[in-house]
């Protein structure tokens, strides 16, 4: 991805990835409404970003990150929200970058979790003491590192 290509889409993607992630822990929900939203990000910065022919492309993304979400939802191994989040974030990102994003998203899920248990085993969880994260014993709002994978794709692209 090129650096004028980010530098178009970081503006428009920093607060619904910060809604996603924010609302995730809170409700340990990724709503439709929100995906949608990142999706119409798209639909709408990514002429701009990176030319129509690049932008058509990169929709294929979508149905194929979607059908390999789905299978790992009905395998139990994430959940439907995650897998939609996943499938709206995927026309964001080049293919070539498959090993950056993959060592982001590795990187983003430990840190995440990291912090996350920080606050949920501790007195600051208390700042905001009705999230559901705190209580989902095993489940964990992937939202956030999924939210963080690709601002800092972006930010690493743009800079």
């Amino acid at each position: 991805m090129t650096a004028q290509t980010a530098l178009w889409l970081l503006p428009a993607v920093v607060p619904v990835a910060f809604y996603i992630a924010w609302n995730d822990m809170r409700s340990m929900k990724i709503t439709n409404g929100s995906v949608l939203v990142l999706l119409g990000v798209f639909a709408v910065v990514g002429p701009f970003a990176f030319g129509l022919e690049q932008y058509l492309w990169q929709w294929l993304h979508v149905p194929v990150m979607l059908a390999i979400g789905m299978v790992l939802w009905a395998l139990r191994t994430m959940g439907g929200g995650d897998a939609k989040m996943i499938a709206a974030m995927a026309p964001f990102f080049a293919v070539s970058d498959y090993l950056l994003i993959v060592s982001l998203f590795a990187t983003c899920l430990i840190v995440a979790m990291i912090v996350h248990s920080l606050f949920r085993f501790t007195r600051l969880k208390n700042i905001v003491p009705e999230w559901k994260s705190w209580t989902a014993g095993r489940d964990f709002p992937k939202g956030l590192p999924l939210s963080m994978t690709l601002l800092f794709y972006l930010a690493i692209s743009a800079f």
